[in-house]
């Protein structure tokens, strides 16, 4: 075997072994596994870059296939990007204004054609991205939402579901960003309180109180509910509109809420949901106030737009209008008063640009049938949400959904597949030559059906990016065409995602799999929590507190950066909070495993059998001495637990198990109980150890390959390249050369643990050992008894040869003697019911390590009640995490314990 370098470079590995590994297929399903698992990734968009949330995301998707593909399984991870209509349609445009151009100058036909080369230069970026962090996806599979595949399927989606009545055109109120100029759907809205007023308005012997005064333009009725008796005597009757003058009709419904502002409500159906709704039960005439740009317009104003004086309005931006009608509200006396008011803000996802509700021709979907039957797949268990809790949050959306909208006023994007007789423009039907028939179809018709016209052309609007994207699971399969691909891998196993696109996406791929494919299209949801910053704050570039994850794989390694976000994975799917210092504790760990790889090359090179032979082979049947057993004890009841942890989805926990046996059990008690034997002179006892180094070492790194792919490689390929290694079949080539692909540990069987070998009375032996040893070199650095001085310890009974031989050597004493009569100034102390007893008299400074006891006592106590006045802090209490004030509890714990013993250390020197 090469030896070594004796520091592990993240940088010289990483890039190699991936490229390793995808030129020669080891991504692609195994031909010869039977059982599929399959994961679809959740298509990071196209203008996008890696960012924290996609690292934590795709590493938790890396570890559940790499461990499948060890488990035989016929993994396949698909791998994609999303077009993001709104998002790449301003990337581009963007780049235009920069050259003093708009997409209009260019056209619908040139724009496109610039896009296109905008994502063939930049569209990869993320992709080359999820590269460096490992991401083991089969790219032989890669689609992008606007391939040419995933295009028919998006347009059969849209012609079946219209045939079957679930999809039509209509007038409605929707979300529509002015800023982006497009409707948006319920979910693409993002809410925020903000800090407004409440203006109230006369209208005649009514009062009305308003957050929107700007909207009084398309009032076209006031309301009250039919509960509130002070408006009895006006039901039916008109009033005069504040500066229009036109009558509007005073009536009753019960969605008006009694305690917001006076009881009344003014009605805008063309501009607020709700009053739509009210509209549409009362027959009210909708008129609309605004240009798709968010300006005034007074287009359906007559007589009005003059005679009332409002033509200085015309063109003003909603919120400057706002200002001038509440001035002309106030010089007219219709303006009684203002308060200040909190109010849910709307805003745009994409641009964070203040939405308006308007009334606007767009498609709809019926989600109602859809729905029902998603719900029913979730009831039924056919799909369950890990952790359970987001089932109900899941089932409380679906229950309340309303149609979804998802046409998009833009031109980046799939274009909708329906096409009007006699044109259409600016969501008015053109009659030149034709009825206005729609027909939809995949294809474009040669003539209407119904008056046979030729002139028919095609909506310019464009699909809602989730329409697409909705139908992930099966159209990266090849549907609507039966694919082979699609008879092994659908349905799809597990979806991983943040509880933020449960309703986004998850929702809806859920609806249309079962809808088109008859089934659920995944049996599991693994959601996970958002990553923050240690204050817990969204990162955000506005805040400063962004990390960038190719900042941290350039200096501390992809290996650390996985697996420090999947150990902070909970299994409640708790949002993470991120501590720089968590990457230094990965990273450290890196090294600890190059560390005892680089001692057990020096002192334990592969076996040859005879050496096999001369030590036994205690891997097999449990022989060796205690500190072998325990070891091969442990290492079988870890792969028992990690698996168990891996099966059930607790990736954090199945992480900080490995983290806890690779660190502190193998590392730290069994290599230095190891070097025992192998700086001895016994050949048999030496080979023995060697043998269980190895073996312990091979299958360690097996484990570990799905966290930490890139090191796990480099290693397992360093230590099985000299010989046939004891515990595999495997010959590598020299150093110089690559392996073959059949010998990459990612193709590796992963271990099974051998149940034989796990011996609870053997780790109960050796947890005796380990506090032992821990007490006493407690005790030594308590007293500050020189470290290498070695020391007498009285004990009242045997502990057994092998046993006190392990305390001996590592907590350096000279020897036990068998006794309760302990010599005076001694320190006294226990280990489960063993009390022992170590003599300090000539190895302490009494009158010296006194005070310096004495002083820490002070300082301790010190600290004792500062904890007890932060946990005694309601701001505290009310400020922080329940985890935070659990730990202030076990320091409080923790104190009160040390503080004890060193009264009873201070009392013994004195």
């Amino acid at each position: 075997m090469t030896e070594l370098s004796k520091t592990y470079d993240p940088q010289k590995v990483e890039q190699k072994w991936y490229k390793f590994w995808e030129e020669n297929g080891l991504f692609k399903p195994n031909t010869k596994a039977e059982v599929p698992f399959t994961i679809v990734i959740p298509p990071p968009n196209v203008t996008g870059s890696l960012h924290m949330g996609h690292a934590l995301d795709n590493s938790i998707q890396d570890v559940l296939i790499r461990y499948k593909r060890m488990k035989g399984f016929k993994t396949l991870w698909i791998p994609g990007t999303d077009h993001a209509g709104i998002a790449t349609q301003n990337v581009v445009e963007r780049e235009l204004k920069k050259e003093g151009k708009r997409k209009e100058d260019l056209g619908r036909e040139k724009f496109l054609k610039k896009v296109w080369e905008w994502k063939k230069e930049y569209g990869s970026r993320i992709t080359s991205q999820l590269r460096r962090l490992g991401a083991s996806c089969d790219w032989s599979h890669e689609r992008f939402t606007m391939d040419e595949g995933l295009s028919r399927a998006v347009k059969k989606q849209f012609v079946q579901l219209y045939s079957e009545g679930l999809i039509y055109r209509g007038k409605r109120i929707i979300n529509w960003c002015p800023r982006c100029k497009t409707a948006l759907s319920d979910i693409e809205v993002e809410y925020e309180n903000k800090k407004g007023s409440l203006w109230f308005i006369k209208y005649g012997p009514i009062t009305v109180a308003t957050t929107r005064p700007e909207t009084i333009l398309g009032d076209t009725a006031i309301a009250v509910s039919p509960k509130d008796d002070r408006y009895k005597h006006l039901w039916g009757q008109t009033v005069e509109l504040p500066l229009v003058g036109r009558k509007i009709p005073i009536i009753k419904d019960d969605l008006v809420e009694l305690e917001f502002g006076t009881g009344a409500v003014k009605v805008t159906p063309a501009h607020d949901p709700n009053d739509y709704e009210m509209g549409e039960r009362h027959n009210l005439p909708k008129i609309n106030i605004l240009t798709p740009d968010g300006k005034i317009t007074l287009k359906e104003f007559t007589e009005e737009r003059e005679k009332q004086g409002l033509a200085g309005l015309e063109g003003l931006d909603r919120f400057k209008a706002r200002e001038k009608i509440v001035e002309m509200l106030k010089e007219n006396g219709y303006l009684e008063k203002i308060e200040d008011y909190q109010n849910s803000v709307g805003q745009c996802y994409r641009c964070k640009t203040v939405i308006e509700p308007y009334l606007s021709d767009q498609w709809f979907v019926k989600v109602k049938p859809l729905a029902e039957a998603a719900i029913a797949v979730v009831e039924e268990s056919k799909i369950k949400f890990v952790p359970d809790r987001w089932t109900k949050v899941y089932l409380q959306w679906m229950t309340n959904l309303r149609d979804w909208c998802v046409s998009r006023q833009l031109w980046w994007g799939h274009q909708i597949p329906a096409w009007y007789c006699g044109g259409m423009t600016n969501d008015k039907l053109q009659m030149t030559n034709g009825c206005s028939e729609i027909i939809v179809s995949e294809t474009k018709p040669d003539k209407c059906p119904k008056c046979g016209g030729t002139n028919l052309v095609q909506d310019q609007d464009v699909f809602d990016t989730w329409f697409s994207s909705a139908l992930w699971p099966f159209s990266t399969l090849g549907w609507p065409d039966e694919t082979e691909d699609l008879k092994t891998h659908y349905p799809t196993s597990v979806l991983v995602t943040g509880y933020d696109i449960i309703t986004f996406w998850v929702s809806r791929m859920i609806m249309q799999g079962v809808h088109f494919m008859g089934k659920a299209p995944f049996h599991t949801v693994f959601i996970h929590g958002l990553i923050r910053d240690i204050t817990g704050k969204k990162m955000s570039k506005s805040l400063g507190n962004v990390i960038d994850p190719i900042d941290i794989i350039d200096h501390a390694g992809a290996d650390a950066l996985r697996f420090a976000l999947i150990s902070l994975v909970s299994g409640g799917g708790q949002d993470i909070k991120l501590a720089e210092e968590k990457i230094t504790e990965a990273r450290n760990f890196s090294n600890k495993i190059w560390n005892v790889a680089r001692f057990a090359a020096l002192n334990s090179p592969p076996l040859s059998p005879s050496l096999n032979k001369r030590g036994g082979n205690p891997t097999q049947k449990g022989g060796g001495e205690l500190a072998d057993q325990w070891i091969l004890s442990r290492y079988n009841r870890t792969i028992k637990q990690v698996s168990e942890y891996i099966d059930n989805l607790q990736v954090g926990d199945a992480a900080k198990l490995l983290y806890e046996f690779i660190w502190s059990e193998f590392c730290d008690w069994y290599i230095e109980i190891s070097k025992i034997r192998l700086y001895g002179t016994d050949e048999n006892a030496k080979a023995t150890v060697q043998s269980v180094l190895s073996y312990i070492l091979e299958g360690t790194l097996k484990l570990l390959h799905p966290f930490m792919p890139f090191e796990t490689e480099e290693l397992y390929q360093q230590i099985t390249s000299s010989n046939k290694h004891p515990t595999s079949n495997i010959q590598h080539p020299t150093s110089n050369e690559m392996p073959d692909p059949k010998d990459s540990i990612m193709v590796q069987k992963y271990p099974e643990s051998n149940e034989k070998l796990i011996n609870g009375d053997i780790e109960k032996q050796m947890d005796l050992v380990f506090e032992f040893i821990r007490t006493i070199r407690n005790l030594r650095s308590t007293f500050n008894i020189v470290p290498g001085v070695k020391i007498k310890v009285f004990i009242e009974k045997e502990l057994g040869a092998t046993t006190q031989s392990y305390i001996k050597t590592l907590a350096k004493i000279a020897e036990f003697e068998i006794s309760n009569a302990y010599p005076k100034h001694s320190i006294i102390s226990k280990v489960e019911d063993i009390e022992f007893a170590i003599p300090i008299e000539g190895l302490v400074d009494f009158a010296k390590e006194s005070e310096r006891l004495k002083k820490e006592y002070n300082k301790l106590a010190v600290e004792i009640e500062k904890v007890k006045t932060r946990l005694n802090d309601e701001n505290f209490k009310k400020n922080t995490t329940e985890g935070s004030i659990a730990k202030e509890n076990q320091k409080l714990k923790e104190y009160g314990e040390r503080i004890g013993h060193l009264e009873s250390y201070v009392s013994t020197l004195q």
